[in-house]
């Protein structure tokens, strides 16, 4: 997948386009200094291809090149969190 993952800051969440029209999202709200990841959806057509595991990484390069921090609500960003815990400079706490 050659797209990169965009924070639009106006809706709080990250896009990932994955086709035409269709987009991967990953939804925030702001606690303080840190970005809480509530809320990831792929459209239905497209799960369980793995495609998730490309926004989630891209939010967490994201945040680590901003120096901002992640807590994570999100249970599919916790999961991927657990598999790479070579983004721990990115979660708060």
């Amino acid at each position: 997948m050659d797209a990169k993952v965009k924070e639009n800051r106006l809706f709080h969440r990250f896009e990932l386009p994955i086709s035409p029209g269709r987009m991967a999202t990953a939804y925030y709200r702001l606690e303080g200094n840190n970005i809480v990841l509530f809320h990831t959806e792929v459209p239905s057509e497209f799960t369980g291809r793995g495609i998730g595991s490309h926004p989630a990484q891209g939010i967490f390069d994201l945040l680590r090149a901003s120096g901002r921090k992640a807590i994570l609500r999100c249970p599919f960003m916790s999961g991927f969190f657990a598999d790479h815990l070579d983004y721990l400079d990115v979660i708060a706490g």
